[in-house]
């Protein structure tokens, strides 16, 4: 399927591919779950079809029953690679996935390279993200970047480009994907959940911030409901606690910990929203409120805060935005 949005992007890349000269190297960077990975993939099997059909593939569609794809699909093709981070336990794929790509990950990699392609003139390398590389297999991915393997595509993903090392950055040309426009946002989750209703893909877009791998990651965790307990604290100061204290209770448990994550990224969100509309006394007051919540939000992750308590806490933040509390 053709990803939807960063036109200029696909282009770019297509047009370098239709050339002469294909950079060996691409380091395909932007926010996350803007399409990044799945551009990387989409561009991979266009090359590995471009080189066994003998003309381009890069346009148009291909299908299933093509060779490349059945091959990819079944994780099977000689000529092609896919680093990510994989889990723990083989057993649970779903489960406890590893924090890193280790360097044995990198090492397979090298039989592959001390012969010529199979199946065509072509291979393809892609790394999703390397941000997720662990410092040895980025030094000993920077070797093959250096003396790149004959006929060998590397397609990087990263969502901190930054934090890379500068000389794994100076070997690949950069593509930037940018977030994608509402309306594009929409049209992914229409694609991949037609069973979501206008008014959850509406609230799903507004938490996505151009992002569908967001919304996604969003979807079926009532986020319209949450924007709506967020909405009326933040414009009644909820002076009772009644709609906080009963979020606090319905994300404190076990269950609820996928609606909780949501909860603590959409607070901040909804303050930030709420502070570009200010000025003065009152944007100050929300800027602070955005502060608290931001740190808040990172820290509870991160030691393991109580739920219920960090909920309540953080919809007391969303309660200063109240023009009962003087600051609008």
């Amino acid at each position: 399927m053709t990803l939807i949005g960063n036109d200029a992007a696909r282009e770019a890349f297509v047009a370098a591919a239709e050339s002469t000269a294909l950079h060996h190297a691409w380091l395909l960077t932007g926010p996350e779950g803007v399409g990044k990975g799945g551009f990387a993939r989409e561009m991979a099997l266009r090359l590995l079809a471009t080189a066994l059909d003998g003309r381009s593939r890069m346009r148009g569609e291909i299908t299933d029953d093509h060779r490349v794809t059945q091959l990819m699909a079944a994780g099977a093709h000689p000529d092609y690679r896919a680093l990510v981070r994989l889990p723990k336990d083989p057993d649970k794929p779903d489960q406890d996935i590893a924090r890193s790509i280790k360097i044995d990950q990198v090492r397979t990699l090298q039989p592959m390279f001390a012969t010529k392609p199979a199946l065509s003139s072509r291979r393809v390398v892609v790394i999703d993200a390397i941000d997720d590389l662990e410092r040895p297999g980025a030094n000993a991915l920077l070797k093959n970047l250096e003396e790149p393997p004959v006929g060998t595509i590397f397609l990087l993903v990263s969502h901190s480009p930054g934090r890379l090392l500068p000389t794994i950055r100076s070997r690949c040309r950069q593509l930037r994907f940018d977030p994608l426009r509402d309306g594009e946002v929409a049209q992914v989750l229409r694609n991949t959940s037609p069973e979501i209703d206008g008014a959850e893909i509406d609230a799903l877009v507004a938490a996505a911030d151009g992002s569908p791998g967001r919304a996604l990651a969003y979807a079926g965790l009532s986020v319209a409901a949450l924007d709506r307990d967020l909405a009326t604290i933040a414009e009644t100061g909820d002076a009772d606690n009644r709609i906080r204290s009963r979020l606090a209770k319905a994300l404190a448990g076990k269950t609820a910990q996928p609606r909780y994550a949501v909860f603590l990224d959409r607070a901040p969100a909804l303050i930030a929203a709420a502070a570009r509309t200010r000025t003065g006394s009152p944007l100050r007051d929300a800027l602070d409120a955005y502060d608290k919540a931001r740190a808040l939000a990172a820290m509870a992750p991160a030691l393991s805060l109580v739920a219920e308590t960090t909920v309540f806490e953080m919809a007391g933040l969303v309660a200063r935005l109240a023009p009962a509390r003087g600051i609008a």
